[in-house]
């Protein structure tokens, strides 16, 4: 199994249901913007405050199990790809005996507001992005 750098539990609110019981597939995206920010605002924030935007510019998900309200759910996150301007993030939404619900991946692109364009990733913000930054070691 791959090694993930940020791993936070989300809580499943009964309003995230269908009607077949289990979180809706849409949800699953919520979810995972929710674990992103806890990560951003941990380990990002003087980048935020600068008036860097990290934008999502791609979502996609596989669906592997169905999630229950039961379910205790966390979301792993590392940053696999760095490019110019953008970064890949890979998500694991899992319980704590590892049973995997879903895989995700998001792009997102570094985006300077007061220049309303992507900008090149800082260098600070490319040495931060790095899982031995995120980890702690």
């Amino acid at each position: 199994m791959d090694t993930f750098d940020f791993s936070t539990t989300i809580e499943i609110r009964f309003a995230d249901l269908d009607a077949y019981g289990h979180v809706n597939n849409a949800v699953v995206f919520s979810y995972l913007e929710t674990a992103r920010v806890k990560l951003f605002q941990e380990h990002f924030c003087d980048f935020l405050s600068s008036g860097l935007l990290f934008l999502v510019v791609r979502a996609e998900c596989d669906y592997r199990k169905p999630i229950e309200l039961s379910d205790q759910l966390y979301v792993s996150i590392r940053v696999e790809k760095v490019g110019r301007s953008s970064f890949e993030m890979l998500y694991r939404l899992h319980d704590q005996q590892d049973k995997l619900f879903a895989d995700a991946r998001t792009v997102m692109v570094c985006f300077k507001q007061s220049q309303g364009r992507p900008v090149a990733i800082p260098e600070e913000l490319r040495r931060a992005l790095q899982p031995q930054s995120m980890t702690g070691k």
